[in-house]
């Protein structure tokens, strides 16, 4: 194979002038439609040596038709979560297993954390396992709470989400050293709803509705930080030495510390559902099978996923990007990490993206 395109073009001219050599000038057309010819395959060659593994989705069977909100990889496994009480679990993200949860709600957020897996949902519902394979449900205090989203850090599980108080809905947090004891907290700034809490930097990072973000080192007290938007705000990672958000219309937000904010667009008008850090890239999902790379959250590439499902959340593990969204779909890119560094071998790496009804959405953990 050419070493590189410069290389096979100088191939492809002496091969030229060899031909000239021997034929002479009558088979001049001749000499242009081979110089030529080698130049389209050098370039076919050349394309295919330094295609990106992200430019190639695989699609994969979730099991299920019912909606996947969220997906996790921490402790060797693969965990999705979702609409109807779904859960599914996944050593490598091609292969799912169906467990039992025990429930019917609506289930939006899972993490992992001291020693077990923690999922929250509606009606003030929350599961635990220690292995991922079987699950106790639990309650909390009140049963009106709407959760959306949990994360670990600082060893504190942090649970965010809404309420109804019987006129509007309003923003909670509730948090807890061990995911069975648990505190609430009224951050300021009185958010409708609370999409997502992730952890990064020593810092939790919630985002609400009316462009909200709070931060907090510890989850017992928070602070409003000015977006310098009124766009949606809807997932957020920590990678690169940066927070970055993503949101509405292609919304992009970044900050090295939480603090300050900065504006950005990926390029798109498209709403961004979340995004993930991992293997030195950001990958963002969203509308109509959306899928973005980045790899410092400045400058992104549009892939083609094949999908047009709204895809709702990724994550990264394993040598794995996972996503999902709606319609029960799983899609799985081509390994991201060379074979030869790759503990499980070629082939062992991949992105997973999903949807609402069988989808897999995204969820930060391994943040302790």
């Amino acid at each position: 194979m050419f070493l590189n395109k410069w290389n096979s073009i100088k191939e492809c001219e002496v091969i030229g002038k060899f031909v000239v050599l021997f034929t002479g000038k009558k088979m001049a057309l001749r000499i242009i439609l081979l110089f030529a010819l080698c130049i389209i395959l050098s370039d076919l060659l050349f394309s295919e040596a330094f295609a990106s593994p992200l430019d190639n989705w695989n699609m994969r069977t979730s099991g299920t038709n019912s909606g996947l909100n969220t997906v996790i990889y921490s402790n060797n496994t693969f965990v999705a979560v979702g609409n109807d009480g779904t859960i599914l679990t996944s050593p490598d993200g091609s292969t799912w297993t169906g467990r039992n949860s025990g429930t019917n709600n609506i289930l939006n957020g899972v993490t992992y954390g001291n020693g077990i897996f923690l999922v929250v949902g509606m009606n003030g519902k929350y599961l635990t396992s220690p292995d991922s394979d079987t699950w106790t449900l639990k309650s909390f205090a009140t049963s009106n709470d709407y959760f959306r989203d949990v994360t670990y850090g600082n060893n504190t599980f942090v649970v965010v989400g809404d309420w109804w108080n019987g006129i509007v809905y309003t923003g909670t947090v509730f948090i807890s050293p061990d995911g069975s004891t648990w505190a609430e907290k009224n951050p300021p700034g009185f958010a409708n709803y609370y999409w997502e809490v992730i952890f990064g930097s020593n810092t939790f990072v919630i985002l609400g509705s009316g462009s909200t973000i709070l931060t907090s080192p510890d989850g017992n007290s928070w602070t409003e930080r000015n977006s310098g938007t009124n766009l949606g705000l809807y997932g957020a990672t920590f990678g690169e030495n940066i927070f970055l958000i993503v949101g509405e219309g292609g919304t992009i937000l970044t900050s090295p510390d939480g603090d300050s904010w900065t504006a950005g667009n990926a390029g798109i008008n498209l709403d961004l559902n979340r995004v993930t850090y991992g293997n030195n890239t950001f990958v963002a999902v969203g509308g109509g099978g959306t899928i973005l790379t980045s790899p410092d959250g400045g400058t992104w590439t549009a892939r083609n996923s094949g999908a047009n499902n709204n895809l709702n959340g990724v994550t990264y593990g394993n040598g794995t990007f996972v996503a999902v969204g709606v319609g029960g779909i799983i899609l799985q890119s081509d390994s991201v990490i060379p074979s030869s560094s790759n503990p499980n071998g070629g082939g062992g790496g991949c992105f997973i993206a999903t949807a609402a009804y069988g989808s897999i959405h995204d969820a930060l953990s391994n943040c302790t």
